[in-house]
């Protein structure tokens, strides 16, 4: 079995966006020479999510609304303990969670094996630093 690892390094300037990086992992696929396996992608913060849907604009800008309602970003300690740490960003850690930490899509005969319309995301929640996505390829 062989494997192939990259590190994505992401600075988004908005405190919430959606980054497409299908193309960043099909090219880490392509370099790893793997034909059939597993690729792994995995934020590496606790306020960032991989997660895989529809490249729809509206569609984007209705997940914002919906977890802006179920987790409004408040920097005060009043509606988030977390923030009594003395960060402002408990709002982002929810996020996170309901949108998800990692995605694993099968490599078939070495492409990423996507539905019609999947193409995978980087969810940034708390941004304006330096964050990473772990690109794990396994497979032979």
């Amino acid at each position: 079995m062989k494997s192939h690892t990259k590190y994505l390094t992401f600075n988004v300037p908005e405190r919430m966006a959606f980054v497409r990086i299908t193309e960043q992992v099909e090219e880490e696929v392509r370099k790893s020479g793997i034909r059939e396996g597993l690729c792994l992608v995995n934020a590496m913060h606790i306020t960032a999510s991989v997660f895989i849907n529809d490249d729809e604009p509206g569609l984007h800008e209705d997940y914002k609304r919906w977890l802006e309602w179920l987790a409004p970003y408040d920097p005060s300690p009043q509606r988030y303990l977390h923030n009594r740490t003395g960060e402002e960003n408990a709002d982002a850690h929810h996020k996170r969670q309901i949108m998800g930490r990692e995605v694993v899509v099968a490599v078939t005969d070495g492409k990423l094996d996507l539905g019609p319309w999947e193409q995978i995301f980087y969810g940034e929640f708390d941004g304006r630093r330096s964050k990473r996505v772990l690109i794990k390829i396994i497979g032979e």
